[in-house]
């Protein structure tokens, strides 16, 4: 496995070795000692899977508040993601900057978003399927997020997201200069 840090201090991506013939491939997507080294002890409780049929749909920018504050191993079971993930710990001196990868099933990598940070992505191919392992239960009550296109963050999207795509919830979600301070570096 190959680990890849980003400017911003956290997310981590991790791209398997894959070993292929004729066949198909075999290849080892986690191993807790070598998670570990590099994002510290995690312990997940619960897995998650998203589908989108349209291209361009965009999901997030979200996150778990408090008790409930979630990691995330993201990876993409099907099609091709630009997966993000948003500094939001506020004593951070990289806080509202974002990182963002592609993720797809071939390449087969992951992107580990840790607690502080929100996860948002946009669909690069239609039926793309996420799948992410979470260190935390959902919970409702602690079910949070920040606007996509806040100016302040000023994601680069790309040009195929469809801000039609959008639930409910994402059309309505706060400024980045309106967030509570949930999160900081010593958590």
């Amino acid at each position: 496995m190959e680990f890849r840090s980003f400017a911003i201090k956290g997310p981590i991506e991790i791209i398997p070795r894959k070993i292929a013939d004729e066949r198909g491939y075999f290849s080892e997507v986690f191993r807790v000692d070598a998670f570990t080294a590099y994002a510290g002890k995690i312990d997940f409780v619960q897995d998650n899977q998203s589908l989108s049929f349209r291209v361009g749909t965009i999901r997030g920018i979200h996150f778990q508040s408090d008790h409930a504050a979630q990691g995330k191993l993201v990876s993409c079971l099907a099609g091709k993601v630009l997966d993000v993930a948003v500094d939001l710990r506020h004593d951070s001196p990289d806080y509202g900057r974002w990182i963002s990868t592609v993720l797809t099933s071939d390449a087969n990598n992951q992107l580990w978003v840790p607690v502080g940070f929100g996860h948002a992505f946009c669909t690069l191919e239609s039926n793309s399927m996420i799948g992410y392992r979470v260190t935390n239960y959902y919970s409702p009550e602690n079910d949070k997020g920040v606007a996509w296109d806040d100016p302040d963050i000023a994601i680069e999207w790309p040009s195929l997201a469809d801000p039609d795509t959008l639930s409910a919830k994402d059309r309505v979600q706060p400024a980045l200069a309106d967030l509570p301070q949930y999160f900081s570096m010593e958590a």
